[in-house]
């Protein structure tokens, strides 16, 4: 089947390439690259890059990035709705101080909590998932990143960048070591994305401010 990474659609430097990955590759560089330009389209192309994550994570045993990806694709509608009717006067913003210390409240609690679940997933629902999950805190760590990221980027909110950048460092080391190359390779292409959205979003701001106050 299409969505099986053993169903190999060209092997690059020995490296086998399935459908599913390389298509959830495409569509999530796409999506990136269009949210550095602020264009709504990100959020459509980015349910088709979940829907191959979601695919993909299960069968290497990622699970908190497994349901990442429903989240994900929640989010992509609520931002995409966001976005087109908002974007006449939904100006990037910053968060407070007081926002950003809750923020950090929520990550560590979320990463402390989710991550004991993981770790026991397979025990829970042993049916589902009949062995452990690989790297549950630092697995979770990313995923809770990426939730907050995704909020903020829904809301226009710049510090979304900062969270992809550490997000995007983790994961090119996870995936690498989970021998999802291709995957490792585009989430190092994502940390340069979103270094590059982090300059033109602060770029757009500075010029959405100078033409609120002219």
């Amino acid at each position: 089947m299409w969505f099986s990474i053993q169903n190999t659609l060209v092997i690059i430097f020995g490296y086998p390439l399935s459908y599913v990955e390389f298509i959830g590759t495409a569509t999530g560089l796409l999506s990136v690259w269009l949210a550095t330009k602020s264009n709504i389209w990100t959020w459509p192309i980015g349910l088709l890059n979940v829907t191959c994550f979601f695919l993909i994570f299960f069968q290497v045993r990622l699970y908190a990035d497994m349901f990442l990806q429903v989240y994900f694709f929640v989010t992509s509608i609520y931002g995409w709705v966001v976005w087109h009717n908002r974007t006449a006067y939904n100006m990037i913003d910053i968060l407070s101080k007081n926002q950003r210390v809750k923020l950090l409240g929520v990550l560590v609690l979320s990463t402390a909590i989710l991550g004991i679940i993981v770790k026991n997933i397979h025990l829970i629902f042993p049916v589902v998932f009949n062995k452990p999950a690989s790297y549950p805190f630092l697995d979770t760590f990313v995923a809770v990143l990426s939730v907050i990221a995704t909020i903020l980027l829904a809301q226009k909110k710049i510090e979304n960048w900062w969270l992809w950048i550490i997000a995007d460092v983790i994961s090119v080391g996870l995936y690498a070591k989970k021998m999802v190359l291709f995957i490792s390779i585009e989430y190092f292409v994502f940390l340069c994305l979103a270094s590059v959205g982090l300059l033109m979003w602060l770029k757009i701001m500075r010029n959405e401010k100078r033409l609120s106050i002219g």
